[in-house]
């Protein structure tokens, strides 16, 4: 098998990793070795993070709009179903975004929603038997 000479190759390798690495601890930002199991593990912590911001926003949005329905005397859930029932098609996102900073206009969301949650359902067209 022949021998081969890494030179460039390995120097520009090392110096990727230890510019992922720069601001680590100790070693871990000094260090091929440590640094390359602290980059590895960095790197999956952020691919899982990634995932779990989004089920923290939306927490937290939930929790947001939660709070403003009850200050508008109704629950999270029978605003969420009025919204639906009246075709009203916001997420959640724009609706915490709504609760914080135009609670006015939330208002009047929560008011359709009432109005279209407390509607008679439709008759159905069973016959009786």
């Amino acid at each position: 098998m022949p021998r081969v000479k890494r030179g460039t190759k390995r120097r520009a390798r090392r110096k990727k990793l230890l510019k992922h690495a720069k601001g680590f601890f100790l070693t871990k930002g000094k260090l091929f070795r440590s640094a390359k199991e602290a980059v590895n593990r960095s790197l999956r912590y952020t691919y899982r993070d990634r995932r779990t911001r989004k089920r923290d926003y939306r927490t937290l949005w939930i929790q947001r709009i939660g709070a403003a329905a009850r200050a508008n005397g109704t629950t999270y859930s029978q605003l969420i179903h009025g919204l639906k029932a009246g075709g009203i098609d916001l997420d959640r996102k724009i609706l915490a975004d709504m609760a914080v900073r135009d609670a006015e206009g939330f208002a009047a969301l929560v008011t359709s929603a009432k109005q279209h949650m407390t509607a008679p359902p439709k008759a159905s067209a069973k016959p009786a038997a």
